[in-house]
């Protein structure tokens, strides 16, 4: 059984998250890409604390895809430091978890 992640990053424009999202499905990279927002995010950039609206991508994915799942993610992401944080999956759905396998990169 692979190792599946939840990844997450963030984008200002929904169209940015929507075309991520396809390019990662598309590629394999990822079962699924959910998208929440609008948020807010509140920060420090550059010296600065920042305040942005922002979408949230939820990419289940499998731990052997991450390196190349976080270079995807920097190619298309319009952010010069994309927030890319994953989380194990400890436990989920066998139902669930099975297709996910059946739809990622083998």
């Amino acid at each position: 059984m692979d190792n599946y992640i939840q990844v997450s990053t963030t984008t200002e424009e929904r169209e940015d998250a929507e075309r991520m999202a396809r390019v990662l499905v598309e590629k394999r990279l990822a079962g699924c890409v959910q998208i929440v927002g609008p948020m807010s995010s509140t920060y420090w950039w550059k010296g600065n604390v920042e305040v942005a609206e922002e979408w949230l991508c939820i990419i289940k994915s499998s731990r052997r895809l991450y390196n190349k799942l976080e270079e995807t993610i920097k190619e298309v992401h319009p952010y010069e430091t994309p927030e890319i944080i994953a989380v194990p999956v400890i436990e989920g759905s066998k139902d669930f978890l099975e297709w996910l396998g059946s739809e990622i990169k083998k």
